[in-house]
């Protein structure tokens, strides 16, 4: 028998079909229905995923195919992600990096040196003056495990939680625009088309919940100039389909589609996926079409979110104690106090990732009130997250990440005043946050200049970021891949470092 190439396609479909057929045709002899077989695969996959570590983290089969992987490299630090998303980008400035030394330098031209020949939005390029902008706000230095971490006065509730923050204070990016650096920061390009962040979590760790997605996708409708939001920024790119992230929506019905028509009843529902299943199946005998399994995945779980979904959404079950620990907001649907309580009773119903998008940073003009309001909206809320799922024992196991795009401009945009002030994207330094699931408690990474406009020191860039999460999930992240157009694909391309300063 000639040897066998693992990078032949060619050859890997013959063999996946011949497996698919057999399995197949087995599970018709034993008298399984489709929803026998998606359990089956899903048992498989944990398994696999459990048995992943205990085989001394072989390379997966992706790195020359398009094979699932079985489980993380080595034993996992977190479980899941909640992904909390400020898009629109913050103002570092005003919330995180504290630079008392500004006032002082209050509608002074920003230095040449400082700027160093910077490239521009379009926003500013035509601007004659750089005049610098000082915060407006107070700061405070909240108890961390090191000297302190200096919290904005808009922030109160996140400084009660600082010894769990890695604060990070020197992320950078390449993506000077919103559309080019979301989709950076959630896939790991600037160019559209590539799976998220999410996606590859979901693709490598599988499913926990037979009767959830493994990444679930919640939208808060911020205050002030909000960015389009694409379906894309949790695709699944050349990932199979049922690796996208799942969007709840904040109405009555979370999930479109999801409840039976008038007159039909769970029993015919069940008949008609299983007449859809057979049909769907001979399609894909014919057509050979890997989408065609997914696509059968994606109607099974729907059926089982019928039951799963109503109940997840119900907050009666939670004690007055817990609601008001997250906020007023928190009883109405579509609130960000809302969706991170709802975020927390994703992960420990076993959902892989959890992105929360909260429109409404991208403050060019108007910033203090604007700021004002999108911080009161988030503030409690995310504390609130934090000090639920500690008490829940889920913090240790949980990845939570906050985190814009970009970072703003210390230079005003437009007029400045004592009062007001507007402030353009800046990529070259910006913070983000992260808590639990592995990485260290209660410090503070990185140092920018005296004008928050340049790394000084500890630089980390997006890729390494990604590289330095997904090491909490256990994977190594040169070797969670995926063959697609004849390349090997990854969450970081052909970039990225692990940061072990980070990492607890």
């Amino acid at each position: 028998m000639a040897p066998q190439n693992p990078l032949d396609p060619f050859q890997e479909r013959e063999q996946f079909l011949t497996r698919r057929r057999f399995f197949g045709k087995a599970a018709a002899s034993m008298g399984l229905g489709f929803g026998a077989l998606a359990m089956n695969s899903l048992l498989s996959r944990e398994l696999g995923a459990l048995a992943g570590p205990l085989l001394g983290g072989q390379p997966n089969a992706a790195a020359g195919s398009s094979k699932l992987l079985l489980g993380p490299h080595f034993k996992p630090k977190a479980k899941r992600v909640i992904y909390l998303h400020m898009e629109g980008a913050p103002s570092q400035l005003d919330l995180y990096d504290y630079k008392p030394g500004l006032r002082q330098r209050f509608n002074q031209d920003l230095p040449e040196s400082i700027r160093s020949g910077q490239r521009l939005t379009g926003m500013t390029s035509g601007q004659t003056r750089f005049p610098v902008a000082p915060s407006i706000f107070k700061f405070s230095r909240h108890q961390n495990h090191q000297d302190g971490l200096w919290l904005s006065e808009l922030l109160p509730h996140t400084g009660s939680v600082a010894k769990e923050i890695c604060m990070i204070n020197s992320m950078h990016t390449e993506a000077i625009n919103h559309e080019p650096a979301i989709t950076f920061f959630q896939t790991g390009n600037q160019q559209p088309g590539r799976p998220s962040f999410g996606a590859w979590a979901s693709y490598g760790l599988g499913s926990a919940n037979a009767n959830l997605p493994t990444f679930v996708v919640m939208i808060t409708q911020g205050i002030g100039n909000m960015q389009a939001l694409s379906a894309r920024f949790w695709g699944s790119g050349f990932l199979p389909s049922e690796h996208q992230g799942c969007k709840l929506r904040s109405g009555s019905d979370p999930v479109l589609f999801l409840r039976d028509p008038a007159g039909v009843s769970r029993e015919d529902r069940r008949r008609m996926l299983d007449l859809v299943g057979e049909l769907n199946e001979r399609e894909y005998e014919r057509s050979f079409d890997p989408e065609v399994q997914a696509r059968i995945a994606q109607y099974e779980m729907a059926y089982r979110m019928q039951m799963s979904v109503p109940e997840l959404t119900d907050f009666s079950d939670e004690d007055e104690a817990t609601l008001e620990m997250y906020g007023p907001g928190v009883r109405t649907p579509g609130t960000f106090a809302a969706n991170c309580l709802m975020a927390r009773r994703l992960a420990e119903r076993g959902v892989r990732f959890i992105q929360l998008y909260m429109r409404g940073w991208d403050q060019h003009g108007n910033l203090p009130s604007e700021l004002r309001a999108q911080a009161g909206a988030v503030d409690q809320a995310q504390a609130a997250l934090i000090k639920d799922l500690q008490r829940r024992g889920l913090l240790d196991d949980t990845l939570v990440l906050s985190a814009g795009e970009f970072g703003r401009t210390v230079y005003s945009q437009g007029q400045l005043t004592t009062e007001n002030y507007g402030r353009d994207h800046h990529p070259r330094c910006f913070s983000v946050w992260a808590a639990g699931g592995g990485m260290k408690r209660g410090i503070v990474y990185g140092k920018t200049d005296d004008f928050s406009y340049n790394i000084v020191k500890d630089p980390v860039d997006v890729h390494d970021l990604h590289a330095t999460l997904l090491h909490c999930l256990g994977f190594d992240h040169e070797r969670l891949g995926y063959r697609s157009q004849g390349r090997d694909m990854r969450l970081t391309d052909v970039a990225g470092n692990v940061n072990k300063d980070l990492l607890a």
